[in-house]
């Protein structure tokens, strides 16, 4: 086993950028230099291959081939980390709003795009959208201009309600944005590149959660199944089961195929489900696939070839054909482990980047890298603290 890194602990202290309006500053050319070695300076790449986990007041930097840890960032409070989009960034939700992290970096910047009650970061198409859930503001912008400092270009909508929702940004422009208030939440809506709306959905109870399959189909998820949208219509995917619900999909682009959580209990406290469904966009039919354990809302992944990927909590990470739904390996990587009731604390959780399944261990304090090619465990490091949240950079 590897011995990590401890580096030292540096604080950040945000500043506060509104997503509807960003400034630029002038100055002179002897500050234009300073700011392009300061920008050549952040260019530099410190992390290779960077994958992100949160702890109990900060977060850790690892390198995705190593699993060093490079950096150790001070940042109190539960935090949540999403994928920016490119090879470089991440962002923080924190209690100021999305937080640009410059993964590759090394350095959590001071770029923060305002938001009351950050929620779901979509990536897609080349574009980024963020959702804030305390307002229904809706922020895309393209993807690669995170690269360049501060996106200049933003697209703001906002929702007629605020609610815990998503948004995805096609490849055509068009946008789909959730329904819903903050009693309720009940479909989806596509607005055109004018916003204009051209499609819409009141058939989701629920709503929670999206991801995208193979051919741009975007899949919501429901109290009852899932909605498809694709082709400029929408296609309800019913569920088995009256109350069968599905609110974390993970779908691939190699797959018409997509990997959902699946619960029945309306009344359980915290139910601890033994089904995962996938979903066929192509037809928007379901199949309910039985494991050996349970999972959490952490358990999630697809692999290089669209495998679908659950990590369960017998400790074992499971890969299910999607074609055939059977379950064709069980990866044993720790000992078994229950879900703890409360969603903000700590339990393993899965991060999958190309060939790559990165899986945490909160009993041992472990990260641990999974070739998924031959299922062999490829490097392990022991934190000093639990890890909670993990992430890291898109390919």
């Amino acid at each position: 086993m590897r011995t990590p890194h401890h580096p030292h602990r540096a604080a950040a202290l945000p500043v506060l950028l509104s997503a509807g309006l960003l400034l630029t500053a002038c100055g002179t050319d002897g500050d234009a230099d300073e700011a392009g070695a300061e920008q050549s300076d952040a260019s530099a790449v410190a992390v290779n291959e960077p994958i992100v986990t949160t702890y109990d007041g900060g977060l850790y930097l690892l390198d995705g081939e190593t699993l060093e840890v490079i950096e150790d960032l001070d940042l109190e409070g539960f935090n949540r980390l999403n994928p920016a989009g490119d090879e470089r960034h991440v962002f923080v939700s924190t209690s100021e709003g999305f937080q640009v992290l410059d993964a590759a970096g090394a350095e959590l910047t001071d770029t923060v795009f305002a938001a009351d009650t950050p929620g779901h970061v979509v990536r897609h198409a080349g574009r980024t959208v963020l959702f804030a859930d305390g307002t229904g503001e809706v922020t895309a912008f393209d993807t690669d201009a995170l690269g360049d400092g501060v996106p200049e270009d933003l697209d703001v909508y906002t929702t007629e309600e605020a609610h815990h929702g998503v948004a995805v940004e096609l490849g055509n422009g068009e946008l789909l944005v959730t329904l819903g208030d903050e009693e309720e939440r009940v479909g989806a809506v596509v607005l055109d590149e004018d916003r204009e709306e051209i499609a819409r959905s009141e058939e989701c109870p629920g709503v929670h959660g999206e991801t995208t399959a193979e051919g741009e189909a975007v899949v919501i998820g429901c109290q009852d199944g899932v909605l498809v949208y694709q082709d400029g219509a929408f296609t309800k995917a019913d569920s088995e089961d009256d109350y069968g619900r599905i609110g974390n999909q993970a779908g691939s682009d190699d797959s018409p195929i997509v990997l959902g959580d699946y619960k029945t209990d309306p009344d359980a406290e915290l139910e601890r489900p033994e089904q995962v469904a996938l979903v066929d966009t192509s037809d928007a039919s379901m199949t309910l696939v039985e494991l050996p354990s349970s999972y959490t809302f952490r358990s999630l992944g697809r692999g290089p070839e669209g495998e679908a990927l659950v990590l369960g909590t017998d400790g074992a990470l499971h890969v299910i054909d999607p074609e055939t739904a059977e379950i064709t390996d069980s990866i044993a990587l720790m000992d078994a482990w229950e879900e703890p009731l409360e969603w903000q604390s700590p339990r393993p959780a899965l991060f999958v980047r190309g060939g790559t399944a990165y899986v945490t261990d909160t009993a041992t304090d472990q990260v641990h890298a999974v070739d998924l090619s031959s299922g062999e465990v490829t490097g392990s490091v022991t934190l000093e603290e639990t890890p909670n949240e993990l992430s890291g950079v898109a390919h």
